[in-house]
């Protein structure tokens, strides 16, 4: 609560005590902004976070003391976004668990337009799961499978390790508890040995780092159930072949300091090849940078090192924009969705530096959505792209439901088939029994289909019909565009070449599959004609030489008779 102003929070008592509701978990709501100071949450996000929880103050918003009115409208876009999010839980308590998990995940960060509602959504989970022992069984496998499948990827992908080992290890004690207390106990039973032999591990690698002059901090490496158990399941290992259950971490200063250290390391103990990775070199996709490598150390037992510097380890614990598929064995996302994690990341590291509402105004500029998420009647996410029209959902779920298509709902509502959809639409689409695409779909001009993949759809399908057909339908197409304009007596020929195709009727198969519009030609045809209604222009004339009076000179010598003589004398004497 520090975050908030002393005005704000004293408004917040005083409403509270005037408009008081019941069944407030107050534990959870507590936790909750815990968790958020641990992120150092803003003092918006804080409110946003208490107001929603206390259902009865929201009505009263205007009434706080806001700084200003933009915080107030930040404030109430929070509310709407955990409003939204509400949406995307309801979704997932209705469909097979762990089903397109990854579509509801892109639903929600679609839908919310400030990010800043993310971290709320975490803290309050992880308050939720803290709390949940006292619940009925099927409440809590619930809440631990909406834990598992939307909020710890989510914090994974954000880098926000405080929040997702918790996560984790929480959803997967209550899914799997007798996997979880198995485990457990073998951490347990094994606890007083290995810290011992931790502990001699540190005191021979602080000894030999400050043989060489090198400053660093030697610490322990805590190990957390759910990934001890996803290490055993990826290995097919017992738990007491898995070395890593022994980890020591290293800070230094710098990154030559790391390289020194690893090769004071790998002096003391042999190492394992297979098991050297170098993050500093070359860093995972997530931006995360360490060396780590696994020696045989003392009394021949595998100890797992990991080395980096003070830097490195503050980004990783703050969080960083990564791929959540990373780890969880999928494909990328595509780039608009990366950038935007990115920008969340940003997001959360300039609330500590008062910079938030500057960049959130920039998150609207910045981060447009170049993806659709619609649903279907069972609330599957489906993703389509940009103007994504219902015909092209009709063919993402299935390619002769496109076929079939003759009408869509969206919403409880019938929409042309050209209509635009927006994330969170959900749609129906009618369909009669036998397939029949329309050529004109494939006309971009007519706006019902926005993806190429749809289109190849139903080029493929027009491609399947004999040839005959495909000429006859073309010419169809092209003779009413013909007539409309009294182009229908044109002479094709010339189309055909300038088109690339072998004959007219190769020109009419062009048509009918959508290669060429029919506007296409009409236009060639009418600029043919008004290249050829031109009249010629006139030859320019060539310059000739004028040939009168040929051979005479327009000079003339004239010669004195009496210079003549005077000169000839002059040559005598």
């Amino acid at each position: 609560m520090a975050a908030l102003s002393a005005a704000l929070g004293e408004a917040l008592v005083r409403e509270w005590q005037d408009h008081a509701g019941a069944d407030v978990a107050w534990p959870v709501l507590a936790d909750t902004l815990d968790a958020l100071a641990l992120l150092s949450a803003d003092e918006g996000t804080l409110a946003a976070a208490l107001l929603f929880d206390l259902p009865t103050l929201r009505p009263r918003i205007g009434a706080l003391p806001w700084d200003s009115a933009q915080r107030r409208q930040a404030v109430e876009g929070l509310l709407d976004g955990q409003d939204a999010a509400d949406q995307v839980w309801a979704l997932h308590a209705g469909r097979e668990a762990g089903r397109n998990s990854e579509g509801l995940r892109r639903l929600l960060l679609a839908i919310i337009h400030d990010l800043r509602v993310v971290p709320i959504l975490l803290a309050r989970q992880l308050a939720k799961m803290r709390a949940a022992t006292g619940l009925p069984e099927s409440e809590r496998r619930a809440l631990a499978q909406l834990t598992r499948d939307i909020h710890a990827p989510l914090a994974n992908r954000l880098g926000i390790w405080q929040l997702k080992w918790e996560l984790e290890d929480l959803a997967f004690r209550n899914l799997e508890p007798d996997t979880y207390r198995r485990i457990a106990r073998e951490v347990d039973e094994t606890r007083v040995e290995r810290e011992r032999y931790i502990e001699s591990v540190k005191r021979t690698l602080s000894q030999a780092l400050a043989a060489q002059g090198i400053d660093a901090e030697v610490s322990g490496r805590p190990k957390h159930i759910y990934s001890i158990w996803r290490k055993m399941q990826k290995k097919r290992l017992a738990f007491d072949q898995l070395y890593d259950i022994r980890a020591v971490r290293l800070m230094v200063e710098d990154v030559a300091a790391c390289y020194a250290t690893l090769g004071v390391v790998h002096a003391l103990w042999a190492p394992i090849p297979s098991e050297f990775d170098d993050y500093i070199a070359r860093p995972k996709a997530n931006d995360y940078r360490s060396l780590h490598t696994a020696v045989v150390g003392p009394e021949g037992r595998t100890v797992e090192i990991q080395i980096r510097t003070y830097e490195m380890h503050a980004q990783a614990e703050l969080g960083v924009a990564a791929h959540w598929k990373y780890k969880e064995g999928g494909k990328g996302a595509e780039k608009a969705f990366d950038r935007k994690i990115t920008w969340m990341r940003q997001l959360l590291e300039q609330s500590q530096e008062g910079d938030a509402a500057e960049l959130a105004v920039a998150l609207d500029a910045e981060l447009v959505e170049d993806r659709v998420y619609a649903l279907t009647p069972r609330g599957e996410v489906i993703d389509l792209p940009q103007g994504a029209t219902p015909l092209d959902f009709a063919y993402h779920v299935h390619t002769m439901v496109g076929h079939r298509c003759r009408g869509a709902k969206v919403n409880g509502r019938i929409v042309p088939l050209t209509y635009r959809l927006r994330s969170g639409d959900r749609v129906e689409i009618m369909t009669a029994k036998e397939a029949d695409p329309r050529r004109d779909w494939l006309l971009p001009a007519n706006g019902f289909l926005a993806s190429g993949r749809s289109r190849d759809k139903v080029r493929a399908w027009f491609h399947k019909l004999d040839r005959a057909r495909n000429v006859q339908a073309g010419k169809d197409l092209l003779d009413r565009e013909l007539k409309r304009l009294g182009l229908q007596h044109a002479d094709l020929a010339p189309m055909a070449r300038k088109f690339h195709a072998d004959s007219v009727d190769d020109l009419y198969i062009q048509v009918a599959l959508g290669d060429t519009g029919p506007s296409q030609v009409s236009r060639a045809l009418l600029e043919a004609e008004r290249a050829a209604s031109q009249p010629p222009a006139p030859p320019l004339p060539r310059p000739t030489a004028r040939r009168n009076n040929l051979g005479q000179s327009k000079f003339t010598v004239q010669r004195s008779e009496e210079r003549f003589r005077r000169n000839a004398e002059t040559e005598k004497g």
